[in-house]
């Protein structure tokens, strides 16, 4: 049992200084806070900031209660491994060998969240998908990874939003812009940012002929709090046109949409998933404004490869994820060497062990 204690002794001492780091005690306070407001009478008089606080508590409460039981179940395990010592049981003795182990594989993942500790990793993402090369089978092969992101997100119970989307000719989309909130969101989802390289016998080809599609992620934070930046409106250049994206009757026959164009920088935003021209404008700026914000950093911090990444066109030898469905399967990130035949389970979303993969790789460099 000595065994047993002592790594049980040394795991808890990594679960105190990881408490410390991840600053759960002021996750805890913040919580209380959070709580506290949302038994005021007038909570719910304004609805949206009601449901933020509701998310924003929801989120920290199961990350606060994860490692709070973590260090409850150690402490259970000190101490039945102390009475074992004096009291040995051969039945006991093998449940406490197993639970350590359990425990030890447990803290490995919530470790996990150690590599999520730059400045915008918390907080929610801004992706563009844009097609490549390849023409209608880049703009399926764009559809198909936003799917497959989207799932990825639903999955971790992240809001999901389709800004804008330009379609394809036949099918798929051409280009797409996609807002996701949710704790730890572009910490993630920044994995992926970059070129995507798929291989597969085509389902637009009569002759079954083996193609290869490009298409490009563009991941930003969006910066929740306040932006300061300042943007003359002499730089802006701001179009109204009808909604070409899926919508009821009225989005489709108003001008609804807007697209800003930042003239000094060329950033370019488009938003025609609201139904008021005033809505699309006010989400359009945000994006901007977190655009704008962005490259400031880059300059002020020299942060660009990290938060971005170099733009690379959607070609050739650009790609950092390549997907393998013929002759074979497999799905192999570039960077990390992650790889898996599983390449079903990674377009249904089952993307964690290629974006810890990276992470890890991305603190070594």
């Amino acid at each position: 049992m000595k065994e047993e204690i002592k790594q049980l002794q040394e795991l808890k001492e990594k679960v105190e200084n990881t408490w410390k780091l991840l600053k759960i005690d002021n996750l805890k306070i913040e919580q209380d806070k959070l709580e506290q407001s949302m038994q005021s009478p007038d909570f719910w008089s304004d609805a949206e900031k009601a449901k933020n606080v509701s998310k924003r508590y929801d989120e920290i409460k199961q990350e606060v209660e994860v490692w709070k039981k973590m260090k409850e179940e150690i402490n259970e395990l000190i101490e039945l491994g102390n009475e074992l010592e004096k009291s040995p049981d051969k039945q006991l003795q093998e449940e406490l060998k197993n639970r350590t182990q359990d425990l030890f594989t447990k803290f490995e993942k919530l470790e996990f969240y150690l590599l999520l500790d730059s400045k915008y990793d918390k907080g929610n993402a801004i992706l563009t998908f844009t097609a490549g090369s390849g023409g209608t089978e880049a703009q399926d092969w764009a559809e198909m990874i936003r799917r497959m992101v989207m799932r990825f997100a639903e999955d971790k119970g992240w809001d999901v939003e389709i800004i804008d989307e330009s379609l394809g000719t036949e099918t798929g989309v051409k280009s797409s812009l996609v807002r996701i909130e949710g704790r730890y969101a572009y910490g993630y989802l920044q994995a992926l940012s970059g070129t995507h390289r798929l291989v597969r016998i085509s389902p637009f080809d009569a002759e079954k002929m083996r193609h290869t599609s490009f298409a490009s992620i563009e991941i930003i934070p969006e910066i929740n709090e306040e932006i300061d930046i300042e943007i003359d409106p002499k730089d802006l250049r701001i179009d109204t046109f009808m909604s070409g994206g899926k919508g009821g009757q009225s989005v489709n026959t108003t001008y609804s949409a807007v697209r800003i164009v930042h003239i000094p920088t060329g950033i370019t935003v488009q938003c025609q998933n609201e139904r008021s021209q005033l809505q699309n404008k006010d989400t359009a700026m945000k994006v901007l404004k977190s655009k704008l914000q962005i490259l400031k950093d880059e300059e002020l911090e020299k942060e660009k490869q990290e938060l971005r990444g170099v733009y690379k066109s959607a070609e050739w030898g650009n790609q950092i994820i390549s997907y393998v469905l013929h002759p074979y399967k497999m799905v192999k990130d570039l960077r990390s060497k992650y790889e898996t035949a599983d390449t079903d389970k990674i377009l249904d979303g089952g993307l964690i062990e290629l974006m810890e993969s990276f992470l890890r790789w991305k603190k070594g460099q």
